[in-house]
């Protein structure tokens, strides 16, 4: 589907409701959901697959004041703008007399949920109340399967039609008379367990984003291969195209062929076109963002060469301050030495030199050549390529003695290692024949 998005974090609330402990004798406890309600809660606000950040999830874990509940509930309802989800896990009631569905909170008694238990009619108007252009409610208690039933659109039909306008989705874990089960040695809650399972994993072959139809589908599949009880669904409007998750499956499938990608954009930088390389690798650094998180090796190492073909493209400057940021990033994940780390700093100083800032770039590679010399060697290629950038830059500042000394040394090396033939041995051997220190596009060197 063509039309299928992620929420707008911002605009988008998440209401997690679950009982875990009971004081009325005849409700057991069920640990399981609190391990799942908690570990939800998690995937839902993980920074990158999540859909909304952590403030605009609201977590109602063994609250048993009904009115709390309903207060914590109605401020998510009014605040949704683009997607409101409304969770429950755990004892699914019903009444004796008209037989409706209630969920159970920890005071909630067995025998007059009419009382003390959150009818689920009562969560459903809520829901439809508000002005969100989605809603979703996924319900993970016995009897659930009655939130699908004609009690989901009321006895009218006209209450019917609205909820089709209102797009709205219904995804339980039960038929209208079946238990939902807490399975021995599980975690978490057998429905809601593969539910998460399929947030946290995401599901092989499956589409980019997983909408709440895709996920119904499969856990459908997967329950009835098991002998559990099937989930039921129902959805109208737009609800069913709206993402909970970017599909983590899908994006290990999507990371080589990317990493491909930009292989093929680097050369196209090196042969020349630095403009176009800039363009593909920002298309590429967009689409690892989205699939593989903005912190992604990978995504991170797009984002690299982009900000050096910038610079080739002839914007060095701006290509400086995105690799300012950048260096930040390795730092912090990756560490001082690292060869990424390592090599953003040359990109780094590379740019600010043609940017005309020859002695800040000088002085930031007189530190890395240390560095590279102590991490990897002194006559690794990388350590020698530093040498020669420090070198060009000490020659177009007008500092030829130390130039040449470095070329000097560094020509002998190449000869030594790679042979007077090879094409780094010749440009240095180039450099070091040239006497006016004129200035050139360093770019070459990386």
């Amino acid at each position: 589907m063509s039309d299928v998005r992620l929420p707008d974090p911002q605009t988008s609330r998440v209401v997690l409701i679950g009982a875990s402990r009971y004081s009325d004798p005849k409700l057991p406890d069920l640990p399981a959901v609190g391990r799942t309600v908690t570990e939800l809660a998690r995937l839902l606000t993980d920074p990158t697959y999540g859909v909304v950040p952590e403030g605009h999830c609201t977590v109602l874990l063994d609250n048993g004041d009904l009115r709390t509940v309903g207060q914590r509930l109605r401020g998510a309802v009014d605040e949704a703008e683009d997607l409101l989800l409304v969770y429950f896990a755990g004892h699914g009631l019903v009444s004796s007399r008209r037989h409706d569905l209630y969920l159970a909170l920890p005071d909630s008694e067995w025998t007059a949920p009419e009382f003390n238990a959150l009818e689920y009619d009562k969560l459903r108007h809520a829901v439809l109340d508000s002005q969100a252009r989605n809603k979703i409610v996924i319900l993970d208690c016995c009897f659930s399967g009655r939130a699908v039933t004609d009690t989901l659109a009321g006895d009218e039909t006209g209450k019917l039609d609205q909820l089709e306008v209102a797009g709205t989705y219904v995804l339980t874990s039960a038929q209208r008379n079946q238990v939902a089960l807490a399975l021995p040695g599980e975690d978490y809650i057998a429905f809601s367990g593969r539910l998460m399972r399929l947030l946290a994993e995401g599901a092989v072959g499956g589409p980019e984003f997983l909408t709440i139809e895709d996920l119904y589908q499969r856990l459908r599949k997967l329950m009835t291969a098991e002998g559990l009880p099937v989930p039921l669904n129902r959805g109208a409007g737009t609800a069913n195209q709206i993402a909970l998750s970017v599909n983590r499956a899908f994006a290990a499938s999507a990371g080589p062929a990317l990493r491909e990608r930009r292989a093929d954009a680097v050369r196209q930088g090196k042969d020349g076109d630095w403009k176009g390389a800039a363009t593909l690798l920002q298309k590429i650094g967009d689409e690892q963002t989205r699939i593989l998180g903005p912190e992604h090796f990978d995504t991170l190492r797009t984002l690299q060469s982009y900000a050096h073909s910038l610079g080739g493209a002839g914007e060095p400057m701006t290509a400086a301050q995105l690799l300012r940021q950048l260096l930040t990033d390795h730092l912090r994940l990756l560490g001082p030495d690292h060869e990424d780390t390592l090599r953003s700093r040359q990109f780094l100083a590379i740019n600010l030199g043609e940017a005309g800032y020859r002695e800040e770039a000088i002085g930031m590679l007189r530190v890395l050549l240390a560095d590279r010399g102590r991490v990897l060697g002194a006559e690794d290629p990388h350590t020698l390529r530093t040498r020669h950038m420090l070198a060009r830059n000490l020659a177009l500042t007008g500092a030829r003695d130390e130039a040449l000394a470095l070329l000097r040394q560094l020509v002998a090396e190449r000869e030594r290692l790679l042979g007077p033939d090879h094409p780094h041995t010749r440009r240095a051997s180039e450099d070091l024949a040239k006497e006016d220190g004129g200035e050139r596009d360093v770019r070459e060197v990386h």
